[in-house]
């Protein structure tokens, strides 16, 4: 799969596709039905499928404070995105430029100059452009004008609702990890890189690998039994991911994991967390002491549910 990062970087080879605009946040089961789509319509039109995406998303650029957090990371999402088949991606930054880009100079700069598409997969509440004035209809009116079809992607529903983003962000705080892996198609997790960290877990008995989150917000938070995958062994274990609240914190998430009965070296090691289970919301200790007594409860929890 091939990475375009900007329309500047567009070449005369890169145009001729069938194409589809979206955040893609999760590659849920409803953003994979799309995907489906488009590679049924590459392999029709013999043209190769090309996934349009923005960065930052437009409500991090609008409003950082309040967006939603991520579902994945840009890294995993281009991954998620290749396993889709996937031939091309144009991430586009998301800046003031873009933002004040009318519906019109969208269709005509990245649709038809830059990527010369010959098809379009969107959802029929699809908006672009500046003040969001470009829509469904506008697309349609264009693709009749400049010689491009376009398509409405179908809804995908699980138990009559939905299946968006938006929803899963809900479920997973729900902690419902069965409902959000139909979601999904795949049990949801969490990659990063592990860091040294303050070391607080080996003093309180329980060594944690300090997992790189890159996010200012995080879709879970609490203390939850998970399992990560090394050299081909499931490892089992308990994870916390919130803001550290006993302890003196930086105000950022963070994901600490414990995995049991390890003993190996996981600095700098990439890994994908698994969460199967909530255990308990994050919480505020009095003391160190009681802290320990619940990390030790979380344990035996977990172990119990493994049943180690």
């Amino acid at each position: 799969m091939e990475l375009v990062r900007g329309i500047q970087n567009l070449r005369p080879r890169h145009r001729g596709c069938v194409a589809t605009i979206g955040n893609f946040d999760g590659v849920h089961a409803g953003h994979q039905a799309i995907l489906k789509r488009l590679r049924a319509h590459s392999a029709r039109m013999n043209l190769p499928g090309c996934v349009v995406i923005f960065e930052p998303q437009p409500r991090e650029y609008f409003a950082p404070g309040d967006a939603p957090p991520r579902l994945t990371r840009l890294r995993d999402k281009l991954a998620l995105l290749e396993e889709q088949g996937v031939d091309r991606v144009l991430c586009l930054a998301f800046n003031r430029r873009l933002r004040e880009m009318s519906a019109e100079q969208f269709v005509q700069e990245i649709l038809i100059d830059g990527l010369g598409v010959k098809h379009l997969e969107v959802g029929d509440d699809f908006r672009f452009g500046c003040d969001r004035s470009g829509d469904f209809a506008f697309l349609q009116g264009s693709g009749e004008r400049h010689g491009f079809t376009v398509e409405a992607a179908n809804t995908v529903a699980e138990s009559g609702e939905r299946i968006s983003s938006t929803r899963l962000r809900q479920v997973l705080a729900e902690g419902d990890f069965s409902l959000a892996e139909r979601l999904l198609g795949r049990p949801f997790s969490i990659s990063g890189r592990v860091l040294h960290g303050q070391k607080l877990g080996r003093q309180l008995g329980a060594p944690t690998a300090n997992v790189q989150l890159k996010r200012v917000r995080a879709p879970l938070q609490g203390v939850y039994r998970v399992s990560v995958e090394l050299d081909g062994v499931t490892q089992k274990g308990v994870a916390n991911i919130g803001s550290r609240p006993t302890v003196q914190g930086d105000g950022q998430p963070h994901l600490e994991v414990h995995l049991l009965d390890f003993d190996g070296d996981l600095y700098g090691r990439r890994i994908t967390v698994v969460f199967h289970e909530k255990l308990r919301d994050e919480q505020r200790f009095d003391s160190l002491d009681a802290l320990k007594a619940a990390i030790k409860a979380d344990f035996a929890a977990a172990r119990a549910q493994w049943g180690l």
